[in-house]
């Protein structure tokens, strides 16, 4: 479709067309864009984790006043997805899988005289090597 037809089709003129065009934009568009920058700033400065509320408020303490709902609109037009951190819990063990560790003292853990019998669990012991989120 050509543009003189396309125009004709939407019932604006030619020059009106090339008018809007080159139109600079307004300052409502300008500050959403600028708006939009800082959103991706904060949401990339907290790893990905801010939601909206939490980046509106962070907004707010840099003295950008907007609402709590365009905050959560430029993140949705950005694709911004915050991901809910989990509390770590180590997975050293399989319940009920005892195959192949002996039980060298049959599960009688007194002892005649003190050192004769020495058992310990090292089950888990967080050392933060090859773990990028230290320090927090």
């Amino acid at each position: 479709m050509t543009r003189s037809r396309g125009c004709a089709w939407l019932g604006v003129s030619r020059s009106g067309f090339y008018e809007w065009r080159e139109r600079p934009a307004s300052a409502t568009a300008q500050r959403r864009a600028l708006l939009a920058a800082l959103v991706a700033e904060i949401f990339a400065g907290s790893h990905e984790t801010y939601g909206y509320r939490r980046v509106h408020a962070a907004l707010a303490r840099r003295g950008e006043h907007c609402s709590a709902e365009l905050v959560r609109a430029l993140m949705r037009e950005q694709g911004l997805i915050p991901a809910q951190v989990r509390a770590f819990r180590p997975a050293t063990t399989v319940q009920g899988d005892y195959r192949g560790i002996p039980d060298l003292v049959g599960r009688d853990f007194t002892a005649t005289r003190p050192g004769t019998k020495l058992v310990g669990d090292v089950t888990y012991i967080r050392t933060w090597e090859g773990s990028s989120t230290w320090p927090p």
